[in-house]
């Protein structure tokens, strides 16, 4: 349904009972392209620009995707020092890599204008997620930028609740969910597919990929239609036309050497080694031409561009023709795989998987609660327990790399290894713990996130940590020529960059857990996800055969060098006697006790402490300070001061009560100071709290037996 005010167009369109209006002409007119799209009180501002030239030098399409998150939207200001958003939050960098990956392929060869795409999260209500807003809002504004593009493309996130599929869930049923899958795709074909899933199986996956295909298809009606209205047409582009003089030179010096390299070479150095030499053939050839030549100005980017295509070109004639791969393997074979744990003595669990020339370390570390990590987003989630960490030093691949903070694409491996586990962790009741875990790629041949998924359940088994199954992952390739095409399991570096997919699945023996599908054609058919992922079900179960063989269910006991917690309940009132004034008194016991110690808003208290001795004595401490002065009550203490009627006597950390002379002995004491001294422990017995609140206390009325308990 269209509606239309001055030059704003609102278009609407209903996805499974929930209302998304996408508008344009209100905002940030000066964009190229530039829509809103709202879903209940959840708004989203997506502008497209395009460069007016091309950047001198540049062979590839320099598409910048940013999605902003301001907390405005959700009426909250940055916690910050600044009081201003800063650092993007994961979520927004996963949310920004969402919207790049179904875009970029679809852009026209050749077509190497500068565009960004800015998504902003203006209004969330908590309840409706922006970021499948923002991916159709994103395919709007490029086609109101009339921009080269095979679009356009629909997003669509679906759940699964007690077995209804339902699109576009609240944050509410993605809870209730066991399924959370966000599609994108075109008419005709799937982009991309990011999904977690708790132990689901390929054809329920499949169902909902197809279910969420068909409202893809909806928002794709719409968006021709706006596009109709407003009178857009897509802009003419013709890519450059190729060096054919360039691809005879390459045909002809860099063939023997680029098919010695696929000839079954499993060693990455020994393959780089014959595509240098194949470069070299070619410059070497181009370097004996005439001065004059045209050739002799072609750049040397330009010329590793052409022979990448042309190892492109064999490799996957290669696997169409023959069935077998640049490395001698079949189209379903695995690499050789081997592993490892307790590789770390210290750490309180390792894996070291090894997978062909790709080998990841995770190293597994156990907090209190207390350790687990505070989320600042419009997102309603706002605490984590579990966190995956990953590294990708330059060494893995042999190259000299700087050494800096995660990037995009580590973010995006942290959370698909992430996703990949939660199914399997024991609930918090179970098993209280703050869990880390650390993935260090120590060499990359394709596929680290799978092999940090492997070596991550292998490292919280080894901990310890009660998971409830074998976490595998495999990534999958697809090389696509028209009708022909072949599934390759397990792809290695080459096939990935060469090839038209990288379709990882991660899960256990019954089913799915986390899925990721990247396309650098345009869209594959169901058909063809419905082979791959049966291919990537048997090579699943495969690796995690290999790593059951070495360990095949999560240790009995806990490394010992993990914290063992302690929980204890107080009243809520008494948290403040326990942390003390300006935090004195926690800092104490945490000081004496080599404890750490996690207070919760409710009372529960939770202890951690290498050496149990260390967590008992903070427990007996806290347990000590909360404990209530009863009438009747015995106890043991130090005389704190004496004055000439009786002494004082401390009796519970900060509280008092006073010995009167005459309760002193069964006597007559004429002098306080005959009987006890300063700094003496006595065992005393409370007579009697008054109006007042102070506490009487007697000495003599303890007996001998009640002396020797607290003697012992």
């Amino acid at each position: 349904m269209q509606t239309m005010t001055d030059q704003v167009r609102t278009f609407e369109l209903e996805i499974d009972g929930k209302q998304v209006e996408i508008r344009t002409g209100r905002m940030a007119k000066q964009a190229h392209g530039a829509c809103e799209v709202q879903c209940g009180d959840t708004l989203v501002l997506v502008t497209c620009v395009q460069s007016k030239d091309i950047r001198e030098g540049i062979d590839f399409f320099p598409l910048l995707v940013d999605y902003e998150e301001k907390l405005y939207a959700v009426g909250r200001v940055p916690g910050s020092f600044l009081r201003r958003e800063g650092r993007a939050p994961d979520k927004a960098i996963l949310t920004s890599r969402l919207i790049d990956r179904p875009m970029r392929p679809l852009f026209a060869e050749g077509f190497y204008n500068d565009v960004q795409i800015v998504a902003t999260a203006m209004s969330a209500d908590q309840e409706n997620p922006p970021d499948t807003l923002a991916m159709l809002g994103a395919s709007v504004a490029i086609g109101l930028a009339g921009l080269p593009f095979h679009g356009p493309v629909g997003a669509v996130r679906i759940g699964r609740v007690k077995g209804k599929l339902i699109a576009n869930p609240t944050y509410e049923q993605i809870d209730q969910s066991d399924m959370d899958i966000v599609v994108a795709g075109t008419e005709s074909s799937i982009m991309m597919v990011e999904a977690g899933c708790k132990l689901i199986n390929e054809r329920d996956v499949l169902a909902a990929i197809d279910y969420a295909h068909q409202k893809i298809k909806k928002q794709i009606e719409e968006q021709h239609e706006l596009f109709r209205s407003l009178g857009i047409e897509k802009r003419a582009f013709e890519p450059a036309a190729k060096n054919q003089d360039l691809l005879n030179l390459i045909h002809e010096r860099a063939h023997d050497n680029l098919k010695a390299s696929m000839n079954g070479v499993t060693d990455k150095a020994v393959r780089s080694k014959f595509i240098d030499a194949a470069l070299k053939a070619v410059t070497d050839a181009i370097e004996a031409l005439p001065e004059d030549h045209a050739l002799k100005a072609v750049s040397l980017s330009t010329i590793k561009v052409y022979l990448e295509e042309y190892e492109a070109e064999l490799m996957r004639k290669q696997v169409l023709e023959t069935g077998i791969r640049a490395d001698g393997r079949r189209c379903d074979e695995i690499r050789p795989i081997t592993v490892a744990t307790t590789i770390l003595p210290r750490a309180h669990g390792t894996g070291l998987f090894t997978r062909g020339t790709t080998q990841v370390l995770s190293v597994a570390t156990l907090g209190i609660s207390g350790d687990a990590q505070k989320l600042d987003s419009i997102d309603p989630v706002t605490e984590k327990r579990y966190m995956h960490h990953y590294n990708f030093p330059g060494f893995s691949v042999g190259e000299v790399k700087p050494m800096r903070g995660p990037g995009r694409r580590e973010i995006g491996h942290v959370a698909l290894a992430e996703r990949a586990l939660l199914p399997v962790l024991p609930e918090q009741e179970e098993f209280p713990y703050t869990i880390r875990v650390v993935s260090e790629v120590l060499e990359s041949n394709g596929s680290t996130s799978m092999a940090s998924t492997c070596g991550s359940s292998l490292a919280l088994m080894d901990a310890g940590v009660p998971i409830t199954a074998t976490i595998g992952g495999i990534a999958m390739g697809l090389i696509l020529e028209s009708e022909r095409f072949a599934i390759l399991s397990d792809i290695q570096g080459l096939e990935d960059f060469l090839g038209d997919m990288d379709f990882k699945v991660a899960g256990s023996r019954e089913g799915i857990s986390a899925l990721q599908m990247d396309i650098k054609v345009q869209g594959i058919s169901v058909e063809i996800m419905r082979v791959a992922l049966e291919q990537a079900r048997k090579g699943r179960i495969h690796i995690i055969d290999k790593m059951e063989a070495v360990i095949p269910k999560a240790r009995p006991e806990l490394s010992r060098w993990a914290p063992r917690l302690i929980t204890i309940k107080i009243d809520p009132d008494d948290i403040g006697t326990v942390i003390g004034p300006g935090g004195k008194m926690i800092r104490r016991i945490i000081e004496e006790t080599g404890a750490s110690i996690d207070i919760e808003d409710d009372g529960t208290v939770v202890i951690g402490s290498v050496e149990a001795g260390g967590g008992e004595a903070a427990r007996d401490m806290i347990l000590q300070l909360v404990k209530r002065i009863e009438v009747g009550g015995v106890y043991a203490g130090r005389v704190t001061r004496i004055i000439p009627v009786g002494c004082f006597v401390e009796l519970l950390p900060g509280k008092e009560g006073m010995v009167h002379i005459s309760q002193l002995e069964n006597r007559r004491v004429n002098k306080v100071e005959d009987v006890v001294s300063v700094g003496q422990r006595v065992v005393v017995k409370v007579r009697e709290i008054d109006e007042r609140n102070r506490v009487n206390l007697t000495m003599k009325e303890v007996t001998e037996q009640e002396k020797k308990q607290f003697e012992k």
